[in-house]
C-alpha cells in the first residue's frame, strides 16, 4: 500500500504512527506540542481521533476498567473534555505536513465521515470496537484513502468478515493486531497474532502497541510487519485514559530507532528464530492465532457500538431509519445488523438513546448475507 509519498510494505522500512489520540487533553496547543515531538522521534505520521461525544456514547456508557482506574468518573464527560473540533485538527493537519510527516484520523461514526473529509487527512483508521461497524468500514472505503483498520479484542472470523466488507481496499488497507489492554502486560503482547492474519489476509500487516516497552517492534521487523502504532505523551503520569500505555518522546525517539534497525539488519530473523524459542521471548509471542485474550473482554463490551434508540420507541411500532442510530455500549444488536431492523415491529417500550435488544421485537431475523 501507499500512504503519500510512502511505499508500505514487502521490502520497506517500516511505518511507524506516533498515537497522539486523547493525549492532548482536549488542548490544540498540546496536540501541536506531541505533534512536533512526533516528528523530532522520526514517526511517519500522527494520529488523531475524530470524535463527537453524544453521537458515540449513549446514556447507557459505562467506562472501562482501564479508564476507572486512570481516576475517570464519567465517560460521557471523560470524552467531552477530550474531544477536539475540525478547526482545531485542521491545525494538527497542517503543522504534520508543515513538518513533513503524515496526519491520520481514527473516525468513529460514520455521519462524521463527511466533516473529516474537509481536511487532507493521509489515511483514515478505524479503532479496533469498530472491526463489526459495517456502516462506518464502507463509509471510510468510500473515501478512496489508504485506510488502516485495528483488530484488538476480536476474533479471527470477525477480522475477516470486517476485512470482507471493504476487500475493494486491499490494495490500499493495511490490518493491525492489537491487544486491546490499557497498558498491555508485555506476557500478554500475544505477538503470534500478526503471524495468524499473515496467513489469511494478502493486505499489509501491522501491530498496534499498547505494551510500555520499547523493544517490542524490533521483534516484529523481521516478520514483515510493516505498520507499528504507539501511543505518544508529554507525561505518562498525567491524568487522563491512555498516558500510561504511552511512550514519551525520548522513549519514541528509542522505539522508531530500534525498529528501523532491526529492518536493516541482515541477522536479525536469524536473531528472531532464536529468541523466539526462549523465556522470556516466547511469552510476548504466544500462540499463532487471533484471539480475544482475558485481559480484553471489559474493552470488548464498553467500546464496542450497538444499535441505539434515538428516540422513544413505544410496542407495536414499526422501526424506520430514523429511530435508530449507533452507539456505545456493545450489549444490543451489533451494527452490521442495523438495516435489518428497519420495518421490524417493537415488543415492549424502548427508552431513547438505549442499545436495543434481540428482546425488545416481536420478530428479528437477521440477513443471511450479513451475519
Amino acid at each position: 500500500m501507499r500512504i503519500g509519498d510512502r511505499d508500505i510494505g514487502l521490502n520497506h522500512r517500516p511505518y511507524i504512527i506516533a498515537e497522539i489520540g486523547v493525549n492532548h487533553d482536549g488542548q490544540v496547543e498540546r496536540a501541536l506540542e506531541l505533534t512536533d515531538a512526533a516528528a523530532e522521534a522520526g514517526a511517519d505520521a500522527v494520529k488523531l481521533q475524530f470524535f463527537e461525544t453524544d453521537r458515540l456514547m449513549s446514556k447507557a456508557a459505562k467506562l472501562a476498567a482501564y479508564q476507572r482506574k486512570a481516576g475517570q468518573t464519567d465517560p460521557i464527560e471523560m470524552l467531552r473534555r477530550l474531544e477536539l473540533t475540525i478547526d482545531e485538527m485542521a491545525q494538527v493537519v497542517e503543522r504534520a505536513h508543515a513538518k513533513g510527516i503524515h496526519a491520520i484520523v481514527t473516525v468513529f461514526s460514520a455521519e462524521l465521515v463527511p466533516i473529516a473529509q474537509t481536511l487532507p487527512w493521509d489515511a483514515y483508521k478505524t479503532a479496533s470496537p469498530d472491526i463489526i461497524n459495517k456502516p462506518l468500514l464502507e463509509a471510510l472505503m468510500h473515501t478512496g484513502k489508504p485506510m488502516i483498520v485495528s483488530t484488538g479484542a476480536s476474533t479471527l472470523d470477525e477480522v475477516l468478515r470486517g476485512v470482507g466488507w471493504i476487500d475493494s481496499t486491499i490494495d490500499r488497507l493495511a490490518v493491525l493486531h492489537c491487544v486491546s489492554c490499557y497498558p498491555t502486560p508485555i506476557e500478554d503482547a500475544a505477538l503470534g497474532g500478526c503471524e495468524a492474519l499473515m496467513a489469511e489476509l494478502s493486505c499489509v500487516i501491522g501491530y498496534s502497541d499498547h505494551t510500555e516497552e520499547h523493544h517490542v517492534a524490533p521483534l516484529l521487523s523481521p516478520l514483515n510487519v510493516n505498520v507499528f502504532e504507539k501511543h505518544l505523551t508529554y507525561d505518562k503520569n498525567a491524568a487522563g485514559p491512555d498516558h500510561r500505555a504511552s511512550l514519551t518522546p525520548e522513549e519514541m525517539k528509542k522505539y522508531v530507532y530500534y525498529a528501523q534497525n532491526a529492518f536493516f539488519d541482515d541477522s536479525s530473523v536469524e536473531v528472531l528464530e532464536g529468541i523466539r524459542t526462549k523465556d522470556p521471548f516466547k511469552t510476548y509471542f504466544g500462540p499463532i492465532e487471533k484471539r480475544v485474550l482475558d485481559c480484553e473482554q471489559d474493552v470488548r463490551l464498553v467500546a464496542r457500538q450497538s444499535v441505539v434508540s434515538t428516540c422513544d420507541i413505544p410496542p407495536g411500532t414499526t422501526i424506520t431509519k430514523e429511530m435508530i442510530t449507533i452507539k456505545r455500549p456493545g450489549t444490543g444488536i451489533p451494527p452490521y445488523k442495523l438495516n435489518d431492523l428497519i420495518g421490524c415491529t417493537t415488543s415492549q417500550p424502548i427508552e431513547s438513546d438505549i442499545p436495543i435488544t434481540e428482546s425488545d421485537l416481536v420478530q428479528f431475523e437477521p440477513s443471511m448475507a450479513i451475519r
